[in-house]
């Protein structure tokens, strides 16, 4: 059953709007905003950074565990109230994260974050867009990515502000209330789960119903695959993309480290996020054309952004371009993978690809969230960004020869 008023707003792009509300307010926060409370609670609690960050790397091992189950449960049950229940919790443990005394306790609330971000992250907007939307799938979910760019960027100040003025406890309890208290109803209110619901069809069925590839019957069955090298190399392209973008948590603490403010440090994190809502427009935009150019951009673009940062001794301003350009390669974790993936094996059997490519991504952010502190405090910050480098041209060989044979890697 269709609309009778085709020309009314498509109640697809309300779903649209939830989903960036989850990854602007849900998302920004626990990832984008994590690294201006580095110092001031390792501080506070006495520890070094690096242990302190270990509950990051929890929360992506509680990711990883869970997605596999989640992808059942959104699958089977509603996903609206999956997705509000989830951002309810995740509200309500950034409350009790302001109250918390010992290191410990960090650590069981990453976990309890990590089992909120597999369904409001990694589940959310692909299978919702996928479900309400025929037609520029890619740019609606570069859209939806870019919301947690748009999110750090608004919060990161606002953040580091609460951080100055009141300290890091009241920063978690008045973005715990945000999440709690704004984001999970206007998410229970508005969300919906298919177009039916509705009584709509999917944006965009009409023009693409006479074409198998729009409709998502081209491409390799699963089964296929997994037996291709190209398959386990876009998983390492996975696992290296999530571990780099970890570096992102450590630039407010390496801007500090050079003599600036926290607030100037919130700011450099604040430049990183418009990189990353700037780079996730513009990549969703450059993959429906041509996924080679987005690789490139992603990578090179990321790779010089770390070398500036590395050269921010030599002005602020280095470091605010050089977070910027680091950004777009932020952008790629969740805008490149899922573009590579679907380019190279087709939409016949994508959303259980991905979700294997989705558990290297929450595996390269929980072995490397943690690693990146504890190695910095062993070297220095220009050692992991030079890592991240090294990273990114590694993800620019195995994205271009991806690509070179994703002829081979299609039926």
């Amino acid at each position: 059953m269709t609309d009778s008023k085709p020309t009314r707003l498509h109640y697809g792009f309300i779903v649209v709007a939830c989903c960036c509300l989850m990854m602007g307010i849900n998302i920004g926060i626990a990832f984008s905003c994590a690294g201006i409370f580095y110092k001031p609670v390792s501080a506070s609690l006495g520890v070094p950074v690096g242990e302190f960050g270990l509950y990051m790397s929890i929360l992506y091992i509680a990711s990883t565990l869970v997605l596999p189950l989640g992808g059942k449960l959104i699958e089977r049950y509603s996903a609206r109230w999956l997705l509000s229940g989830n951002s309810a919790l995740m509200g309500l443990t950034l409350c009790a994260m302001g109250f918390c005394n010992a290191l410990w306790q960090f650590y069981v609330a990453g976990a309890v974050l990590g089992i909120t971000v597999a369904f409001l992250l990694y589940l959310s907007f692909p299978t919702l867009i996928n479900r309400w939307f025929r037609i520029k799938v890619g740019l609606l979910m570069g859209v939806c990515s870019a919301a947690s760019g748009v999110g750090g960027m608004i919060l990161n100040p606002i953040g580091g502000a609460i951080i100055s003025a009141y300290g890091w406890r009241w920063a978690y309890i008045v973005f715990g209330l945000l999440v709690l208290l704004i984001n999970t109803p206007l998410l229970a209110i508005f969300l919906r789960d298919w177009p039916a619901a509705k009584g709509l069809s999917p944006f965009g069925a009409e023009s693409t119903s006479s074409s198998s590839k729009a409709a998502g019957t081209d491409g390799e069955p699963f089964s296929a695959a997994v037996k291709r090298p190209v398959f386990y190399g876009i998983l390492f392209f996975s696992f290296l993309m999530m571990a780099m973008s970890t570096l992102n948590l450590f630039i407010p603490n390496y801007v500090q480290s050079l003599d600036f403010t926290i607030e100037q440090g919130a700011l450099a994190a604040s430049a990183a996020m418009a990189g990353v809502m700037v780079g996730k427009l513009v990549l969703g935009h450059i993959n429906d054309r041509n996924c080679l150019a987005g690789v490139l951009v992603t990578t090179l673009g990321g790779a010089a952004g770390l070398l500036m940062m590395i050269e921010g001794a030599f002005g602020l301003w280095i470091i605010f371009g050089g977070a910027f350009l680091f950004g777009w390669a932020y952008a790629g974790v969740t805008v490149q993978t899922a573009m590579l993936t679907r380019t190279v094996f087709g939409s016949r059997d994508y959303a259980r690809i991905y979700s294997i490519m989705s558990m290297a991504l929450a595996a390269g952010g929980a072995i490397a969230s943690g690693a990146w502190g504890l190695i910095v405090d062993a070297t220095s910050f220009h050692f992991i960004f030079f890592c991240g480098i090294a990273m990114l041209l590694i993800c620019t060989v195995i994205g271009v020869r991806a690509l070179a044979g994703r002829n081979s890697a299609r039926t």
